[in-house]
């Protein structure tokens, strides 16, 4: 399992346009794909459960991957993150 905090630096956190984008992302992959924002953990491959964090600018989410391509998911949405949140 490899894993990596990103904090939320787009001033509208994730909302819809951004999470359809990190799904998109997701779905590339065949690891299974969590993120986590305090004591609640959904899964990165579906919009509504990335929704449903209500991730805010300053907040930190963690990703995780675990799976048989997890190094290349992590590489990926790390880029995505850095670059689109």
């Amino acid at each position: 399992m490899k894993s990596f905090n990103h904090t939320i630096k787009d001033q509208l956190g994730i909302h819809a346009r951004p999470a359809g984008l990190l799904v998109k992302e997701a779905n590339k992959f065949a690891s299974g794909i969590t993120i986590t924002k305090g004591e609640k953990k959904v899964d990165a491959k579906k919009i509504f459960a990335v929704m449903s964090l209500a991730a805010k600018h300053g907040d930190i989410v963690t990703l995780c991957a675990e799976g048989d391509d997890e190094d290349d998911a992590i590489a990926a949405l790390q880029m995505f993150m850095d670059g689109n949140l």
